[in-house]
């Protein structure tokens, strides 16, 4: 039984291992049905959406889960490769037809690529929701009598011109509240913008490009880690049964290739085709 940093089994770190990352498969199927409200729906409601998962208090706990899942799936999966590693520090000499699949021979790797795509990604969109300043809040054109004026939306269904906060009438604090400027009473609250800035960071004429193709390969690397992982982790709960497993290798392999084609579906939708 080796030791780590983290659990005292190894065996114990492979059952964790397991239920970390059927776990993160929930959270993959759950923030996929949220993205595709780009390419389904609105901004209004992908807003929204946005502004249900970062504010109602069962979705924070679980969020803070999915963090923590990340985390210890990403460092117990380098400690038994490591491990794995010691313990057989040479290669086999040879392979026959039941060699492993390059996914099983190269987990740490896909992980690893797998990690880093999500810290980027954190940074360009999460971070920019809770902590950038400039983080714009969602307006709608409408016009009126031949005249077109800005309003923002606001949560409770309503409409603020953009005229009031530019003449000084309404301030704006802690970067969605709308207060009134001469009584200091807070009158209506506004929807941080995610769908302006994700639509942007696509889009953008110099980057877009590039980051598009950058999402599509880590869907790729995302699709290679999840068609051994998936059932890899329920025969590491001891869960294998000649009458179940070869049915859950099958929706193993499905969800391994339709849901990372379907997050890479939303990026090359917003680059070439939204207008």
């Amino acid at each position: 039984m080796a030791k780590s940093a983290i659990l005292k089994s190894s065996l114990a770190k492979k059952y964790w291992m397991a239920l970390t990352g059927l776990f993160l498969c929930l959270f993959l199927a759950g923030h996929l049905a949220g993205n595709l409200q780009l390419i389904f729906s609105d901004a209004l409601h992908f807003n929204q959406y946005a502004l249900f998962m970062t504010t109602n208090p069962a979705v924070k706990i679980l969020s803070y889960l999915t963090y923590i899942s990340i985390l210890f799936h990403a460092v117990d999966g380098i400690v038994l490769t490591v491990q794995n590693r010691k313990a057989r520090p040479i290669g086999y000499a040879k392979t026959d037809g039941s060699s492993s699949s390059f996914s099983s021979r190269n987990m740490a790797v896909l992980g690893t690529i797998i990690l880093v795509f999500i810290v980027t990604h954190m940074v360009n969109f999460w971070a920019v929701m809770h902590f950038d300043k400039n983080m714009p809040l969602q307006t709608v054109t409408i016009g009126m009598q031949g005249q077109e004026q800005e309003y923002y939306l606001t949560t409770d269904g309503g409409y603020l011109p953009k005229a009031q906060v530019d003449q000084n009438m309404i301030k704006i604090e802690n970067r969605t509240e709308f207060f009134d400027a001469a009584a200091n009473v807070k009158v209506k609250e506004g929807y941080k913008d995610l769908h302006k800035i994700t639509v942007a960071f696509f889009k953008d004429p110099k980057t877009g490009l590039i980051a598009t193709i950058l999402y599509v390969i880590a869907m790729i690397t995302l699709a290679f880690h999840l068609l051994h992982g998936f059932q890899s982790a329920f025969q590491s709960l001891g869960l294998n049964n000649p009458k179940y497993t070869p049915a859950i290798k099958k929706i193993g392999a499905a969800f391994a290739i339709i849901v990372p084609i379907l997050f890479a579906i939303i990026p090359i939708y917003i680059h070439f085709f939204l207008k």
